[in-house]
């Protein structure tokens, strides 16, 4: 019987080590998440003011949508999502490989710009880090 995602220990401890290194690349993270496509939540740093769960499942539906939008204008495949406000913003990409997302929420001290190039640095060092045995 092979174990999900979510509580696969290889998943959450190279999950964590990951994202614990987001901050480094982008001051202004108030929270991350690594969830599965379908809305769990696998890991997560900073910010005890949110529910993991709900965050994840938040993430997930959001980017669904996108995927859908990307689809059916049949722009090829989604990238990353964004979703930018007065007070900050959110960056999503996909770990490449894996059934996973990384979810982040930045303050508006960081530029969107640096925002997702940290968190898809950290997508990539997590690939690196789950495909290492």
């Amino acid at each position: 019987m092979s174990i999900v995602t979510h509580h696969d220990p290889k998943y959450i401890s190279r999950g964590e080590l990951a994202l614990g290194g987001l901050r480094s690349l982008a001051p202004s993270l108030r929270y991350a998440s690594l969830l599965t496509e379908d809305g769990f939540s696998v890991a997560n740093v900073e910010g005890q003011e949110f529910d993991s769960d709900r965050f994840a499942s938040m993430a997930s539906s959001t980017q669904a949508l996108a995927d859908a939008v990307a689809r059916e204008l049949r722009l090829g495949d989604n990238e990353f999502v964004i979703v930018a406000a007065e007070q900050g913003h959110v960056v999503q990409v996909r770990v490449e490989d894996h059934p996973l997302v990384l979810a982040a929420l930045f303050t508006d001290k960081d530029t969107i710009g640096r925002s997702l190039t940290a968190a898809r640095r950290t997508a990539r060092r997590l690939n690196t880090l789950l495909m290492a045995k």
